[in-house]
């Protein structure tokens, strides 16, 4: 199909928008979609889009991005994924292709509802206001994340295709020119569409999401796994035919009609392992997972995939802790499957997974493919879970770190199934506990609740449940939430409703001690001064009215001896002149900042000098690496990008991470550790020492050895100015005879 079938007269317009990759790219993609979507776009939605489209392209409605992207090649090939790899239909394609339109004001929601109906105008409108963020900033920040939430939870067809825009982004995202967009698009796509994408079943956009970012945020770290992986690819596919021919054998035997195969852990999830397991990558042996997918009508599925279970586990020893039932109680995003670990040849843990045709698509697919299979089991689950984002979001007063936590929350976490005494199941994170449980069944049972008997025993709320728990829950009416609740239950529901009742009891305590605090200054005929009160209350220590009222609703001070105190404070106020006690005189003292220290070497968020920082301990940045910024309750920390705890700072905390580099001046000493390997000589040692000590602006400040079976491990930290400095003394120091290994702690 050549260019001028698809815009027709105005073809030359579309061709003059796209370089000469742009314009091959934008062909191909453009067959594939008209060849995928045929049997959800009517005929004459094509026409009506062609000439939109068309019409749209001339008024320069499908532009560059801010990313410099091609703007009609994003649409498409974000169509693509949303069809493809999602698997969404008519309306969902139609609003990825008119929301530009709508943005420009080149057509407008009425117009789109009377061509393409209420469906297609409904998911544009949720896309404009999401959009919108990143007209402001390339970045979600605290203050736009309520309004992303609320456009997933109205429609969460909106998401998804914000998940596959995000996933386009980051495909050509090493086509950016400017690194910090890139950074950026990085670090929301782990802390926020990755997690998305699990919590929905897009189990492989997941995998690609989390994959590239840390290709981005740490290059050094993805291409040693990638290589270690590639080298042992060989070795692996031998492994994973030996584990498997007996098992298709026997599986063949039987008359079932399955497919088998093996398949690699993501780049992402083994970097996770080394951390955690503070291993090397050879040492990590269930680097991959066996699929059997069977072919099998609905009713047989269940009763072919323990067959196969037990085939399996005939021939293999299985992990009896590591049994993962999907198949009779699915997870809340519809996803099914039988998952056991089992010894292989050589003593390797295999996990084995275990679906039918069906299910595999649904967890490729996750909540499209679901949908597809209306009625089936589990279809509510993630229903229930928006219920609880929608119970979230109408809490106003959560801050909007409090709402992030709250939302992410489970995310991530597996699932564990707890029955009433009736036999009524709940799905529950891990890690629930007995209050979280209460609050699952209704609000005031959460409110009322003490105890808990569990499976026939009394526990405290605080309690941890186990999947196949039967929980009875204990109430008193005198009972009532209390601030340590927020310690012990993890749910967003629970939360939300603990904070909304906590709140509601202090202002009731608030009011009462007010009431009381102003009948015992009249009772003592004493005229109470709110601007002296007011002043009094902050020199007692609080720092706000609130507590203050607390303090006393709680009995921690006696109403009493207050007033004494204001009296006699009253008192002493009236010997001064209050005039210079006025906010308004107040002058804070002029700090002179040193253009030398690093406090001028760092430029942080938005061209901010002269803030405030500290290098982080955890991995020791210095000038020239490649940084960001986190905000903690010690204030911005520092840290280097391919930090060991950079991971899951950006995934759990992305919304504290703050963009930094390096303002170009330097002159500062920054220390730098070194671990050294070598052969057990004295020389080498004192050559390395050497070379230090003829290093202008470098200097020694530590050294520690250590020998052992002919070889020694040394700990160098040194004194240096940039990144320059330190990769020309490590080129050195393994240019010394006898050194095998240098690197950075």
């Amino acid at each position: 199909m050549e260019s001028d079938q698809i815009f027709g007269d105005r073809s030359e317009s579309v061709k003059s928008k796209l370089n000469k990759e742009e314009k091959a790219e934008f062909l191909r993609a453009y067959r594939r979609l008209l060849n995928n979507v045929a049997d959800s776009v009517l005929p004459e939605d094509k026409q009506k889009l062609k000439k939109i489209a068309g019409e749209a392209v001339e008024q320069g409605a499908y532009g560059r991005d801010l990313y410099g992207l091609n703007v009609l090649l994003r649409t498409l090939q974000t169509s693509l994924i949303v069809v493809d790899e999602i698997g969404l239909k008519r309306a969902a394609v139609l609003a990825v292709w008119l929301a530009p339109l709508v943005d420009s004001k080149l057509y407008t929601l009425e117009e789109v509802e009377k061509q393409f109906g209420s469906d297609t105008a409904s998911i544009i409108g949720g896309l404009i206001k999401t959009q919108q963020l990143y007209k402001k900033n390339a970045a979600i920040h605290n203050e736009h994340f309520r309004t992303l939430l609320i456009s997933f939870a109205e429609d969460v067809r909106v998401v998804l295709i914000m998940i596959a825009e995000r996933l386009y982004l980051m495909r050509v995202a090493k086509h950016l020119e400017n690194d910090e967009h890139r950074l950026q698009i990085a670090a929301e796509a782990s802390y926020l569409y990755a997690p998305l994408s699990h919590k929905l079943g897009l189990y492989k956009i997941k995998s690609e999401l989390e994959d590239l970012s840390l290709k981005f945020r740490d290059r050094e770290t993805f291409d040693f796994i990638k290589q270690k992986l590639n080298a042992t690819k060989t070795s692996r596919d031998e492994y994973i035919a030996q584990f498997i021919a007996p098992v298709k054998e026997k599986l063949t035997a039987l008359g079932l009609n399955f497919d088998i195969k093996g398949r690699t852990k993501s780049i992402y999830s083994i970097n996770n392992k080394l951390i955690k397991q503070k291993t090397e990558f050879e040492n990590i042996y269930d680097l991959f997972a066996i699929r059997i997918i069977l072919d099998t009508p609905v009713e047989k599925e269940k009763a072919e995939c323990w067959q196969i279970y037990s085939v399996v586990t005939d021939m293999y020893q299985p992990n009896p802790k590591r049994l993962k039932d999907w198949l009779s109680v699915p997870k809340s995003n519809g996803y099914e499957s039988l998952h056991a670990t089992v010894m292989g040849p050589g003593g390797r843990w295999v996990e084995v997974q275990i679906r039918s045709k069906r299910m595999d698509e649904i967890a490729e697919k996750g909540l499209a493919a679901h949908w597809k299979y209306k009625g089936l089991k589990g279809e509510s689950g993630l229903d229930d879970w928006l219920t609880n984002v929608r119970e979230v979001l109408e809490n106003q007063d959560n801050s909007s770190t409090e709402l992030i936590d709250d939302f992410k929350m489970g995310l991530y976490d597996e699932e564990i199934f707890v029955f009433t005494p009736k036999g009524d199941l709940f799905k529950l994170p891990q890690g629930a506990t007995v209050l979280d449980f209460a609050f699952a069944i209704h609000t005031k049972v959460g409110s009322k609740c003490v105890s808990a008997k569990v499976n026939g025993k009394n526990v405290p709320i605080k309690y941890k449940l186990q999947s196949g728990d039967q929980v009875d829950i204990q109430t008193s009416p005198n009972q009532m939430p209390k601030q340590d609740w927020l310690n012990i239950a993890v749910t967003s529901k629970a939360r939300v409703k603990i904070k909304q009742s906590l709140k509601e009891l202090a202002t009731q305590q608030v009011d009462l001690a007010k009431e009381l605090l102003h009948r015992r200054f009249k009772n003592r005929k004493i005229e109470a001064d709110e601007g002296v009160l007011s002043r009094f209350i902050k020199k007692k220590g609080y720092k706000t009215v609130t507590d203050f009222y607390i303090a006393i609703a709680k009995e921690q001070l006696d109403v009493n001896t207050l007033i004494d105190g204001y009296v006699e404070f009253g008192k002493k106020e009236q010997e001064v002149d209050h005039t210079d006690r006025s906010v308004e005189n107040y002058e804070a003292p002029v700090q002179h900042n040193d253009t030398s220290t690093n406090a001028d070497e760092l430029v942080i968020d938005r061209d901010l000098t002269g803030i405030d920082y500290q290098l982080a301990k955890c991995c020791h940045p210095i000038y020239g690496d490649d940084i960001f910024g986190f905000v903690s309750s010690q204030g911005i920390k520092i840290h280097r990008m391919n930090c060991p705890n950079a991971p899951q700072m950006f995934e759990k905390f992305g919304y504290r991470v703050v963009k930094s580099r390096w303002s170009g001046k330097s002159g500062a000493g920054y220390q730098v550790s070194l671990k050294v390997i070598g052969n057990d000589d004295i020389g080498i040692v004192t050559n390395i020492t050497s070379i230090i000590a003829k290093e202008n602006g470098m200097s020694l400040r530590s050294i520690n050895v250590d020998s052992q079976d002919g070889l020694f491990s040394g700990t160098i930290t040194v004194s240096l100015t940039d990144t320059s400095v330190l990769n020309s003394l490590i080129k050195k120091i393994k240019g010394v005879k006898g050194v095998k290994q240098v690197s950075r702690y």
